[in-house]
């Protein structure tokens, strides 16, 4: 090998690695807070409406530069859904069929939308909603606002049917109970991290 040949070939390797390094530095990601998350899930029954609450949760959103979003996943344990009664909470778990699908996740394929104004965000998402190991697209639309220096909360609220994901809708007291096809999941999120320069 000449040394002209060398030397180019040296420096596509450099310029190469410099392109790599500078991508890798200007990627960002946001974790979400799990102690200030809150999530609730809602629906009626034959008898009366409930509420459960999500307890745990975890999820990272990857940006490679003001906003250009790589990816957001969040993931949320079946089992960390409780209502504060046994019942209800075993018969939840049986219908998610929690021993196989242990999970419900959430994963981005688009940002459909995004607008920055001062500190406050709105932006629509569409993502791939994994339930009991069922796949369906849906369309998430939240306020966010920018509370403090790389912190940033979300709000929103999603209305799902259980059939949608091939879960039947749980009974109880031998089929006397009966629960409505329809949830509405809300959600109040807050991701931190590095600060961001979104506008």
């Amino acid at each position: 090998m000449t040394n002209s040949k060398f030397l180019n070939r040296s420096m596509l390797l450099i310029l190469s690695f410099i392109i790599i390094c500078a991508g890798v530095a200007r990627a960002q990601s946001l974790k979400i807070d799990p102690k200030t998350f809150n999530m609730t899930i809602s629906g009626t029954t034959n008898v009366h409406d409930f509420t459960t609450k999500v307890t745990q949760v975890n999820g990272e959103i990857v940006l490679n530069g003001p906003k250009q979003v790589q990816s957001l996943v969040v993931n949320i344990p079946v089992k960390s859904i409780k209502s504060g009664e046994k019942l209800m909470d075993t018969k939840t778990y049986e219908a998610f069929n929690v021993d196989k699908f242990p999970n419900i996740t959430f994963k981005l394929t688009e940002v459909s939308a995004l607008q920055v104004h001062g500190d406050k965000i709105d932006v629509t998402l569409t993502g791939n909603l994994t339930m009991a190991g069922v796949t369906r697209k849906i369309i998430l639309k939240s306020t966010g606002v920018n509370v403090k220096n790389g912190a940033y909360q979300f709000k929103g609220s999603i209305a799902l049917k259980m059939t949608d994901f091939k879960i039947a809708p749980p009974t109880a007291m031998m089929g006397v109970m009966k629960v409505g096809d329809g949830i509405t999941l809300k959600y109040d999120a807050t991701f931190y991290g590095e600060q961001l320069t979104l506008n």
